[in-house]
């Protein structure tokens, strides 16, 4: 039990707390522009300096600023059929109220610099005030266990809590070179920096056994991890027995029955009691009051092993049962190039691609405080960001109206995003290979549309499409990979020749996915829901 919940709690650690839209890691929804139009790829502006930086040589000469924010809000519903839980249902909500973004471009000539700042990755906190199924079935199956054994239970409880927050921010800069009227190239590095932190518990767990022995009846909720700890001492008692009956033996008394002893005076009427006690968790068929003492020593002598099997599963279980928490945050930071290339076939068509290498990104424990003992200060984990190609075009269909096309293509089976499989001893864990876990590479494509009502005044609208390539074994409460359909609408204003305002809001549906597992037969539902607003100003001097 508390080596999967910590592989549980592993799990959360790795997993990206927000991706409103892009692959596994990487976020693309990286300014209001983005947002009232999930389609820039190919774009002749401000937010360039991440869509396309290669366009960014056709800007007018000057300096170019945008600056935006998006308050993104999601919730999270997974349902579960797991035999034996309180609850089918849990709901997670994800905030982040504050994802800024910030570009700024100096366009001389041919020539163009740029420098951009953004959450690559993550960027949002996630609580789950009511834990996740995998927490609750470790739980929920102390009752079947507890019963199994002889000791009817019927009830447990528990308390649970997990806060996440985590963000990849990423810092951009580029130079741009116009070839010539149709032709612009660029090069870039993006230097990102992980911070995450985790906190979390899962304490006071209870359950309501009925146990003579010890006084119980099934009535009162007592602490889970106490009860064990009162068995393990009952059974470390019971081991002492033959001990304790070998003086007894060796003076000649080896052949009385326990109301004989007692009657001799060499053992107290409590004591042939504890012994009538110890033969009933011995075997319940046995009757005390036939045998001698050399019989009663030789069957707990018989049943020894398995007595001190019970016992170590009964201290395991006092461990598993305890009260856990932990207190990790991770840092790390690492570089990655960005290349880019943009061909303007006309002024009203533009063309452009953008290639963005593999970010090889490690991060680094440093632990608080580790009840489960997996989360070893200093531990290095991979969290990559993968690869990346981005396509887009602009059309424009008339003078008022524009339509614009995008690809992404995420190469998630060649990046190493450290998700663990299994743990062979604390802080030796053993982790996954991609292509074990994801068949696919992780691909999205946009639709958008732009009409001009004024010279000043426009409207958008863009859908975006995108398909997981993950498998069953990637599937998990606590991390999933769910293909979505996003719309998003909202408007841009030219204020003056060089002030422009964005805003716009996008929704996301998930598509559910249904993962099934055996031994016991349940299945569980993932589903969740996106929603974006953003507001941005461009500055042209």
């Amino acid at each position: 039990m508390k080596r999967k919940l910590a592989a549980i709690l592993t799990a959360m650690l790795l997993a990206p707390v927000l991706v409103s839209a892009g692959g596994l890691m990487t976020n693309t929804n990286q300014s209001a522009s983005y947002i009232r139009m999930p389609v820039q790829d190919a774009v002749i502006g401000p937010e360039g300096v991440y869509y396309n930086p290669a366009g960014l040589a056709f800007l007018g000469d000057g300096f170019h600023l945008s600056i935006s924010n998006q308050a993104i809000m999601q919730n999270r519903t997974i349902n579960s059929t797991f035999p034996g839980m309180n609850r089918s249902e849990f709901e997670g909500t994800v905030s982040a109220p504050l994802f800024p973004s910030a570009y700024a471009t100096y366009k001389k000539n041919r020539f163009a610099v740029s420098l951009g700042f953004n959450p690559i990755g993550g960027g949002g906190s996630a609580l789950f005030e009511e834990g996740l199924p995998s927490f609750e079935q470790q739980v929920a199956t102390l009752p079947a266990m507890l019963s199994a054994a002889g000791i009817a239970t019927t009830q447990y409880s528990f308390e649970t809590n997990f806060d996440a927050q985590s963000v990849f921010y990423g810092l951009q800069a580029n130079a741009s070179y116009r070839i010539n009227d149709m032709v612009s190239v660029s090069a870039g590095v993006r230097y990102v920096m992980a911070n995450n932190s985790y906190s979390g518990y899962l304490r006071d767990i209870k359950v309501n056994p009925s146990f003579a022995l010890l006084g119980l009846n099934g009535s009162t909720m007592i602490g889970a991890s106490g009860f064990f700890g009162n068995l393990a001492n009952l059974f470390g008692q019971v081991l002492a027995i033959p001990g304790a009956l070998q003086p007894i033996v060796a003076g000649g008394g080896g052949a009385l029955t326990l109301n004989q002893a007692v009657t001799s005076g060499l053992i107290s009427a409590e004591q042939a009691l504890s012994i009538s006690g110890g033969l009933a968790l011995v075997n319940p068929n046995i009757n005390p009051a036939v045998l001698t003492i050399s019989q009663i020593q030789g069957a707990f002598q018989q049943a020894s092993p398995t007595l001190q099997a019970m016992r170590d599963g009964m201290l395991a279980n006092q461990a598993a049962t305890s009260d856990k928490a932990i207190d990790v945050t991770q840092s790390g930071a690492s570089l990655a190039p960005v290349i880019g290339l943009n061909l303007r076939l006309s002024k009203r068509v533009n063309l452009a691609a953008k290639y963005e290498h593999r970010t090889p990104l490690e991060v680094t424990n440093k632990t608080e405080q580790d009840d489960v003992g997996m989360y070893p200060d200093g531990l290095v984990i991979a969290n990559n960001l993968p690869s990346m190609l981005s396509l887009g075009g602009s059309f424009g269909l008339t003078d008022k109206l524009t339509l614009s096309t995008g690809v992404h293509y995420y190469f998630d089976r060649s990046a190493s995003y450290g998700k663990i499989k299994e743990w062979t001893a604390p802080g030796q864990p053993v982790f996954y290979e991609n292509k074990n876990i994801i068949d696919n590479n992780f691909i999205e494509a946009g639709l958008g549309l732009e009409y001009k009502l004024t010279r000043n005044f426009l409207v958008s609208a863009g859908y975006l499409r995108t398909q997981t390539g993950v498998n069953d074994l990637y599937q998990s409460d606590v991390s999933h990979s769910l293909s979505t359909n996003s719309l998003g609408g909202g408007f841009r204003i030219q204020l003056t020749d060089v002030i422009a305002i964005n805003a716009g809001a996008l929704y996301t549906q998930y598509l559910t996915y249904t993962k099934q597992f055996s031994n016991p037969g349940y299945n569980e539902k993932y589903d969740r829901n996106n929603l974006v607003f953003a507001f941005g100003l461009d500055l042209w001097f």
